[in-house]
């Protein structure tokens, strides 16, 4: 008896111990949410937060709880239980699980051997960065052709000479469009990396000096090497190198390899599940932020599905709930500009630009794509329609044909003509359409409020306000 009680008095006390160390903040539809899962949240919510003032804790909570009563609202409809859940939610946290069979000395030792192999490329001669005026030459050019690149070339050349900015050179006159803007300049090049002759000429030039031009199989160059090193030490090039290691799939490729291995030991996880299973708890246990960053990846998708299927769709399909919201907030929408909303077409002749306006005409604005797709675009494209609301200044058809620009717009080279079809909107939207991606989001918010406030009846929520005042 004195043993039993001697070993509960010690569990009691790990728990009390617990308890402290990591005290409920709120509890949420019976539900205990702890200090260090609140904080994850707030820390990660305050990291976000730019220019905007910081939060206090007690400011975020509010928002926490609409959270978790929109995840407590989603588990309930057994959202997580789908197999299309499941399996999106699986796909996240495996590949967080698979990184962690991954040890920083593996990533390094890949990242050296990497370099090592960029040493040997490179060798003894090093880097050169070069820069170059390209005068370019088809390979099956006429004698004439190949005359007056020659010519160009040693026009330029003439012009360096005589005290000419190679870089101001390059930008006005270079073949090589890339590097023109640049003035000219190439990135760091190695043996092997160019054709010959290019090559052959880089590699014997100092840095600053100017070539005479000379030929390859692309065309006529001028050169100019802005500098030249050797290789720079690893550890100046480590970061570097394993961001572009990661690109290539290093981490996977690492993580295989260990999983692989794990599975033929003796005793280990007889399927891939279980040892994935086994791993995501152990990660979990080891580190608050691994723990919370896995419930943040199954609560997100909860809470993505949730809102898609309860609030955003329906509010985005709700005309006369949309309607009713763009009428009591009308004020809200309005610009300081006019606004043109319609359709602006352009087709390969005036005729067609007529056919299309009398198609258009006493037909609803939301039929007008379909009506050109139907009748004119079925078999070949007739005509390039754009519909949308319009601002003054962003498109110059527009401004020319619905707000009187003096500056007639150039033609297109096979869509010539152009018309236009709708209404001008000079003071705010007339209908909610007018403004539909605004008035859309603002009135999913407006719901997802309200939506909030249904589950606050439905859930008790109960804030223990002496550890949230504790918290920083």
């Amino acid at each position: 008896m004195k043993m039993f009680l001697s070993v509960l008095a010690v569990a009691l006390a790990a728990q009390i111990s617990a308890q402290d160390v990591d005290p409920a903040v709120m509890r949420i539809n019976g539900h205990d949410v702890l200090s260090s899962e609140f904080k994850y949240y707030f820390n990660k919510n305050r990291d976000q937060q730019l220019s905007e003032g910081q939060m206090t804790p007690q400011e975020y909570a509010p928002l926490f709880i609409a959270y978790k009563l929109k995840v407590e609202a989603a588990k309930d409809a057994k959202l997580d239980t789908t197999q299309a859940f499941q399996a999106e939610y699986l796909g996240y946290r495996n590949q967080l699980v698979r990184n962690s069979f991954v040890s920083p000395q593996a990533e390094e030792a890949e990242a050296r051997e990497y370099y090592e192999n960029m040493k040997r490329i490179i060798g003894p001669e090093g880097l050169v960065k070069p820069a170059h005026i390209f005068v370019g030459l088809r390979q099956n050019a006429s004698l004439e052709e190949q005359k007056k690149a020659k010519e160009r070339i040693d026009s330029l050349y003439t012009e360096l000479k005589n005290g000419a900015d190679f870089a101001q050179m390059a930008l006005k006159y270079s073949d090589d469009k890339a590097s023109a803007i640049k003035g000219g300049e190439l990135p760091w090049i190695a043996k092997n990396q160019t054709v010959k002759e290019f090559e052959d000429m880089t590699f014997r030039m100092q840095k600053g000096e100017i070539s005479e031009p000379f030929q390859s199989v692309m065309g006529y160059h001028i050169i100019k090497i802005k500098d030249k090193k050797q290789l720079e030490p690893f550890e100046d090039l480590k970061q570097n190198l394993l961001r572009e290691l990661e690109q290539q799939g290093m981490k996977e490729r690492l993580a295989k390899v260990v999983i692989d291995s794990l599975l033929q030991e003796q005793g280990a996880p007889s399927t891939l599940e279980e040892l994935m299973d086994r791993e995501a708890e152990r990660l979990a246990q080891s580190s608050f932020d691994m723990k919370y960053l896995m419930q943040e990846y199954h609560d997100g998708l909860l809470l993505y599905d949730l809102c898609s299927k309860e609030i955003w769709q329906k509010a985005a399909t709700d005309t006369v709930g949309l309607e009713d919201y763009f009428k009591k907030n009308k004020k809200k929408y309005r610009w300081d500009e006019p606004r043109y909303n319609g359709a602006l077409y352009f087709c390969r002749s005036q005729e067609m630009v007529k056919k299309v306006a009398s198609a258009l005409k006493r037909k609803p604005e939301n039929e007008w794509l379909k009506i050109i797709k139907d009748e004119f675009n079925s078999d070949s494209l007739q005509v390039r329609v754009t519909q949308k609301v319009f601002k003054k200044g962003e498109n110059k058809y527009v401004d020319y044909l619905a707000f009187r620009s003096k500056k007639k717009p150039v033609e297109l080279r096979s869509f010539k003509s152009y018309g236009l079809k709708g209404r001008k909107l000079k003071k705010g939207p007339k209908y909610w359409y007018d403004a539909q991606a605004a008035v859309i989001a603002d009135y999913q918010s407006f719901k997802e409020k309200e939506y909030v406030d249904e589950l606050k009846k439905r859930y008790e929520v109960i804030v223990f306000n002496d550890v949230l005042d504790t918290l920083k």
